[in-house]
């Protein structure tokens, strides 16, 4: 059953999304101690769950104080999210790194083309400085698939990364500059450019290196630095093996294999496919995790299947890859 249920994530068609959804909630009940509890504590039988609506979904802060697998195995990694000193970080035990690999090369593809076509350039010091990061492993595995000469990493290096980019929009290589929030902005300060063959990406987060600010503040200073017309955005978190893009217009697209959800505020039992509430996630890839998320942040599905992020729950920790607070 394990290697059907792998067969069919990455090739999954939207009419069969519910039945593989389901397929895979009840491998996940009957395989994941953790989950199978939770469950069972909602006075929910597995047995009768038919529907994408009637699925639990785990609250993310499960990851902070429980181990969550599905079937036991040895992890051939263990992500780790950001987090401040008083926060505990949640960790994602992941069985197989190659579905990981799967689902952010294939995501990549359907949304942007061929790796193989951009120059990769990760402005991600936080993450850097910092072990067990899903991003920063995504990221690596792009510049070295991308194979040009000039993709990398870039620390605090912004002179460098100035003169490479300026190097790199004469030549008008297809480029994406993919950064953490606040390095981003600080980039912007010091060497505000054109970049008209450049996608500018930014992944959220200050770290507590600046304040908080709405996506529309930030998209709005880096656009005039950069004299572009959009910044895009990823939607991806520790818990997760797969991400959701922005072409700039603050809504996100899910691949295939990934879909939003609502829950209401007054009843976490309540979750509907279109309308706003809080972000319930399916995330297929999580095969060997669990694939049914219930985040902390606010947002509103679009009647296209696109989604919004509008904020936080109040008394969730400040996440630092996927959210900035929009203004609401």
């Amino acid at each position: 059953m394990i290697c059907e249920i792998e067969d069919k994530i990455f090739t999954v068609e939207p009419a069969d999304f519910e039945q593989l959804a389901l397929e895979v909630f009840h491998f996940q009940y009957n395989n994941n101690a953790i989950y199978q509890h939770y469950v069972n504590a909602l006075s929910i039988v597995g047995s009768n769950v038919r529907s994408i609506e009637q699925i639990p979904f785990l609250p993310i802060r499960f990851f902070k104080s429980a181990d969550i697998k599905t079937t036991v195995f040895e992890p051939e990694a263990v992500f780790e999210s950001s987090g401040t000193t008083q926060t505990i970080n949640s960790r994602h035990y992941v069985k197989d790194l190659n579905i990981y690999r799967q689902s952010f090369l294939k995501a990549w593809e359907k949304f942007y083309g061929p790796v193989q076509d951009w120059c990769v350039i990760g402005l991600l010091p936080a993450y850097l400085e910092r072990q067990n990061s899903s991003l920063v492993v995504m990221v690596n595995d792009m510049i070295k698939l991308s194979n040009h000469a000039q993709s990398g990493f870039y620390l605090y290096e912004h002179e460098k990364l100035a003169q490479v980019l300026q190097e790199l929009e004469k030549q008008g290589q297809k480029t994406l500059l993919i950064g953490v929030t606040f390095g981003l902005l600080d980039f912007a300060e010091k060497y505000p450019m054109p970049l008209q063959h450049t996608v500018i990406m930014e992944t959220g987060g200050m770290k507590g290196r600046r304040r908080e600010m709405t996506r529309e503040e930030v998209h709005l200073i880096l656009t005039t630095a950069f004299q572009t017309h959009a910044i895009h955005s990823e939607y991806g978190m520790t818990e997760l093996l797969s991400q959701a893009y922005s072409y700039g217009n603050g809504i996100f697209t899910c691949p295939p294999w990934m879909k939003i959800l609502m829950r209401q505020d007054d009843d976490p039992l309540d979750v509907r496919v279109t309308g706003s509430g809080i972000i319930n996630v399916i995330d297929l890839a999580n095969l060997y995790s669990c694939s049914f998320i219930a985040t902390d942040d606010v947002g509103t599905i679009m009647p296209d299947g696109g989604f919004e992020v509008l904020g936080r729950v109040d008394t969730s920790d400040i996440r630092g890859c996927n959210l900035l607070i929009a203004g609401i």
